[in-house]
């Protein structure tokens, strides 16, 4: 099986750490890892570059981690802190000549393109961005290839791209991914996508998650999930609800992701955790 390793370029919560005005002992730390940009991840597997969300914290992390290729972006559901800065993928049309995939469920793509219309209107603006939607839900495990499978895009100025499709029966790396489906309230109207990369399965802003996706998530290496607080939150897991999730799921190791200032000071309670649970930090990288 692949390896895996998986970065976090952002921790943080919708508004980061620090959050803009305040003064709580968290926002004024020094310690490096309560500097949290928006959450987000990098996947490293079978030979693919694969985000997970693009945040108003995009551009930051992509340069901040020096990423140059990308093969696929994968949105946890539409809130603006994961897909606020999706528009500067035009950067990677440019660099790679390719458009970029995006996977995500059918609600996010309406989301996109009400709020992305420019990307979509025809005829099409010289420079928009240039996406690939594939559509995929929180039940069947899907495949994403590398992008050397699309289309090359070449570049025209005052038209934009023209689109050269690729030559027949490339034989070109792929990777299976397994989602698992969240709700970001108990009452189940906004559904959130997590995902399994072999030993590794990122998850992020729920406070739900249903008995029959924990099949999924058997024989982890590592896991991470979100916690926002210490008490209960209407759309994030407590910090003892993630941690009862940590003690069903089993992993070797599990990482608290999507934290905000409520929280204490990432060594103060890092201090706290059982034995295999971590605050996870911008920067921080993980293999299984």
């Amino acid at each position: 099986m692949n390896e895996t390793t998986l970065t976090f370029l952002g921790t943080g919560t919708s508004q980061g750490v620090p959050m803009i005005g305040c003064d709580c002992p968290v926002c004024r730390s020094a310690d490096p890892r309560d500097k949290r940009l928006r959450a987000s991840a990098l996947v490293r597997t079978g030979g693919l570059t694969v985000l997970i969300d693009a945040g108003p914290d995009f551009r930051t992390q992509m340069l901040r981690a020096g990423v140059r290729h990308l093969d696929a972006i994968l949105l946890t559901h539409n809130h603006k802190d994961h897909t606020g800065g999706i528009d500067d993928t035009r950067s990677f049309n440019l660099l790679e000549a390719k458009p970029v995939n995006i996977y995500c469920e059918e609600y996010v793509e309406r989301s996109l393109r009400r709020e992305y219309s420019y990307a979509f209107a025809e005829p099409r603006y010289p420079g928009a961005p240039e996406w690939h939607l594939h559509r995929i839900d929180g039940q069947h495990p899907f495949r994403v290839q590398s992008n050397a499978a699309e289309e090359t895009l070449v570049w025209e100025s005052g038209y934009g791209y023209h689109h050269v499709a690729p030559a027949p029966g490339q034989d070109v790396p792929e990777i299976e991914v397994i989602p698992i489906q969240g709700w970001h309230q108990k009452k189940k109207d906004l559904s959130v996508l997590g995902f399994r990369f072999g030993k590794i399965a990122y998850l992020t802003d729920m406070n739900l998650i249903e008995d029959g996706e924990f099949e999924k998530l058997r024989g982890l290496e590592a896991v991470t999930v979100n916690c926002v607080k210490r008490g209960p939150h209407f759309s994030h897991f407590s910090l003892q609800e993630a941690l009862d999730f940590f003690a069903r799921v089993g992993a070797r190791n599990s990482y608290i992701t999507h934290l905000s200032h409520q929280l204490p000071r990432h060594a103060d309670l890092e201090a706290e955790l059982p034995e295999g649970v971590h605050l996870a930090y911008d920067g921080l990288e993980i293999k299984a």
